[in-house]
């Protein structure tokens, strides 16, 4: 007694072929369980890479917060000190002490003032350069980072391109399967089941009849 029905589901699925892709900057690999991509060792873009990642901080940080502890910084710095000191020194020799000690003057008031004045004029002139030379640096920081960021981007469009080549060749080169599987469900009563129930209903109506079926 009682009906089946009988369900069919199908699935299908990809399987990707092994690829590995090169060009001279990147290259890929695809398997089944994805691709990974890598920059080919020793390139530009692989140190452009590798020097980022270490030191972008440092040179926030530099950008942020410059100072004269660099080695350009110290040694424009020290140049510059050389070339005031020269400077200071003819100018001392020549503008003071010489017209001075012409008029039997180099202890007097007047030379005190002119010392004072040379003197304020040079660490004015330092300050203003200190100045000029944190913001520059600043700048020159700012820059390096745009262009290292550039490049550093330029790599990640690489990157992208080959892991899309690697994953399309692998789609090609891979296989479809299609798993089919079928399920049945019964409904109503089994013939067993059905064969008790009449035979128990038998039972019940001879008892109420006084004959037996």
């Amino acid at each position: 007694m009682g009906k089946q029905s009988q369900n069919s589901t199908s699935t299908t699925s990809k399987i990707y072929g092994n690829t590995t892709t090169n060009n001279p900057y990147a290259s890929a690999t695809t398997n089944n369980s994805g691709t990974t991509a890598n920059f080919q060792p020793g390139t530009a873009l692989d140190s452009i890479y590798n020097f980022v990642n270490k030191n972008m901080d440092s040179l926030l940080d530099e950008y942020l917060n410059p100072n004269l502890n660099s080695t350009t910084n110290q040694a424009k710095l020290n140049a510059y000190t050389n070339k005031l000191n020269s400077e200071t020194y003819k100018n001392l020799e020549n503008n003071i002490i010489n017209p001075l000690s012409n008029r039997n003057m180099v202890r007097s008031s007047q030379a005190t003032d002119l010392y004072k004045n040379l003197s304020d004029q040079n660490a004015s002139s330092l300050s203003s350069y200190i100045n000029d030379l944190l913001a520059d640096s600043q700048e020159n920081t700012a820059s390096m980072m745009n262009n290292l960021l550039a490049a550093y981007m330029q790599g990640y469009n690489v990157i992208s391109d080959m892991q899309n080549q690697s994953l399309q060749t692998s789609a090609g080169n891979g296989t479809t399967t299609t798993n089919s599987s079928s399920s049945s469900n019964g409904l109503g009563m089994s013939t067993d089941s059905a064969g008790k129930i009449v035979s128990i209903l038998e039972k019940v109506l001879s008892m109420y009849s006084g004959t037996s079926m």
